[in-house]
């Protein structure tokens, strides 16, 4: 079930037995996602609302780009040009490790370390950095409806608790809780698109936004450091891949399906915010009112009730999402302890219910302390009340992004060299050119990342905040190699055995036959 390769022995769809060298709890459950279940798993963490209400006002604030949606559109066809590489190489290698299996198989088992790290710290951060804004709105609602005043670390820390018991769940309830959420949210954006198209501002419905002209002048490399952070998600359909039956046929369409639904989704509603303000207004709209942009826009077009259920969905909206990603954080937990990048005991599952147990306490635990970390150092106390959202929430979501965007560039790389190094290239040449044209311009938008790190967290340009966050990554990475060269002076097999998953105890069995 874990390779699409000949090599191959297992069969998941003949028997609901998993059958690999370290049995039953070695292993995820195949059969739980189908493409509805896994397009909704993935699509969760783009929490469009958060979207909507935080990274578009943000962006027209920051950068001044009120050509916003052909930013969605033009990161959608560098995310679809990398998806090319990166879905058949899915249907070739089938691991819960996704990004650190696949720059293993192309990079050696040395980049895939620092990758396996890399895509720890990234999730955790995204994940971890959700917990902020969540309780600050939480907070704020019972507030403002309830007349209670309630720290933000409070809920941020029940929230913490309850996804971990939704984490330890199978993962098609998950899957399902998920697509709920997830449904009611696009449909709550969609019914804004509509009334913000039937009642204009004073512009009137204005294509002005689809304009070029409308990015001349602007931080595009900023632009699209702030915008790519949207799309986060779409590239986790190779985590599951062990837990569907067709992985080989699923992960491809959803990955196809996700990035083409969540940039045109997005720039509709990045452009509906245009005409609902007015393309003239936007840009000083955002700065006045910032993520309380689209709230004032529904209550004077939909009114109270209407706004005060895309509050509650923009709280539901942002569980999902940490759901997500601490689903996703487990399963590279699960396959690193499986490979011997991690303790043996988080490469084992729950015999009830298929959950990779120890990797999903484990990110319950980072969680649990980085929340109580920046609640100790919070400075509400102090007159400022949006610190979870300004320091937690900021700081998590640009490291994460800058993570996940470095990940898909050194995956992009080692598509290439895994094909050539099969005699495919000729074979796959389109998927490879395209692989190389993603990876310059991710790499491109990684260096913008860095370059504008003040901006993007709002640190000043002198701050030692500027070099020690991205350093978190860079941290990540020589802490991987280094853990690598170790285990290969040690233990040369288990080194050998990176990024192989449950292929490699096939083989194993095979050798002690």
């Amino acid at each position: 079930m874990t390779t699409g390769s000949s090599r191959a022995t297992g069969s998941t769809t003949s028997t609901p037995d998993i059958s690999t060298f370290k049995g039953q709890e070695g292993a995820l459950r195949a059969g739980r996602l189908g493409t509805a279940g896994l397009l909704l798993s993935v699509l969760a963490a783009t929490a469009p609302l958060m979207v909507v209400a935080g990274v578009m006002p943000t962006t027209f604030a920051v950068v001044g780009a009120v050509g916003q949606p052909l930013l969605f559109l033009a990161l959608g066809v560098v995310l679809a040009l990398f998806s090319v590489g990166y879905a058949e190489m899915s249907r070739h290698v089938h691991n819960a490790g996704a990004f650190y299996a696949y720059i293993t198989r192309g990079l050696g088992p040395t980049a895939g370390s620092a990758a396996a790290l890399v895509a720890l710290v990234a999730y955790s951060s995204f994940q971890v950095g959700i917990f902020g804004i969540f309780g600050f709105e939480v907070s704020s609602l019972a507030q403002e409806h309830l007349e209670l005043h309630i720290a933000w670390w409070i809920p941020a820390l029940a929230a913490v608790a309850v996804v971990a018991v939704c984490g330890l769940l199978k993962i098609d309830i998950n899957a399902r809780v998920l697509g709920v959420l997830l449904l009611i949210e696009v449909a709550l954006v969609v019914i804004f698109d509509v009334a913000a198209l039937g009642d204009p501002g004073k512009e009137g419905v204005s294509l002005h936004a689809f304009n070029p002209d409308t990015l001349s002048g602007v931080g595009i490399g900023t632009a699209l450091c702030f915008c790519i952070a949207a799309f986060a998600g779409f590239e986790q359909a190779p985590v599951y891949a062990e837990e569907t039956s067709r992985p080989h046929i699923l992960v491809p369409r959803v990955m196809y399906l996700a990035v083409g639904g969540v940039a045109v989704f997005f720039a509709l509603s990045s452009w509906a915010l245009t005409v609902a303000t007015g393309p003239a207004a936007i840009v000083g709209q955002s700065r006045k009112q910032s993520a309380g942009l689209l709230f004032a826009l529904t209550e004077d077009r939909l009114g109270a009730t209407f706004t005060d259920a895309v509050h509650v969905l923009f709280i539901t909206g942002m569980f999902a999402a940490m759901l997500s990603f601490h689903n996703v954080v487990a399963r590279y937990a699960f396959a690193m302890g499986r490979e011997g990048l991690l303790p043996a005991a988080f490469g084992r599952t729950n015999s009830a219910s298929g959950a990779p147990g120890a990797g999903s306490l484990l990110q319950t635990g980072i969680a649990a302390v980085v929340v109580i970390a920046f609640a100790v150092t919070d400075p509400g106390a102090a007159g400022d009340p949006t610190a979870p959202v300004l320091r937690l929430f900021t700081w998590g979501g640009n490291v994460g992004a800058l993570g996940v965007i470095l990940l898909m560039a050194a995956a992009s790389l080692a598509v290439i060299v895994f094909f050539v190094r099969r005699g495919a290239a000729r074979a796959q040449g389109p998927r490879l050119a395209a692989s190389a044209v993603s990876g310059l311009a991710l790499l491109a938008i990684a260096g913008y990342t860095v370059k504008d790190f003040d901006l993007l967290v709002g640190s000043g340009p002198d701050s030692a905040l500027n070099w020690i966050l991205p350093g978190l990554i860079a941290l990540a990475a020589l802490a991987g190699v280094a853990y690598s060269l170790v285990l290969r002076a040690r233990n040369p097999e288990a080194h050998a055995r990176i990024g192989l998953g449950n292929e490699a105890f096939q083989l194993e069995k095979r050798r002690e036959a």
